[in-house]
């Protein structure tokens, strides 16, 4: 796996699926704010699946 996803796009991921785990998690939104796993996953491990399949790569060089 390498990695394809850059310092600002791998911050954003982690704050938004920080912050949708911490919502389901207080009761403010259902169980589908589970999904905020996904993308502190993808930013955690630097790597989305999805991206190699649109071209897209935002990590530097």
């Amino acid at each position: 796996m390498k990695a394809n996803v850059g310092t600002i796009d791998r911050v954003l991921r982690i704050l938004v699926g920080v912050l949708l785990i911490a919502l389901t998690l207080t009761g403010t939104i259902g169980l589908w704010g589970w999904i905020g796993v996904v993308p502190l996953a993808t930013g955690a491990f630097r790597f989305c699946p999805l991206y190699p399949l649109l071209g897209i790569n935002t990590c530097g060089k």
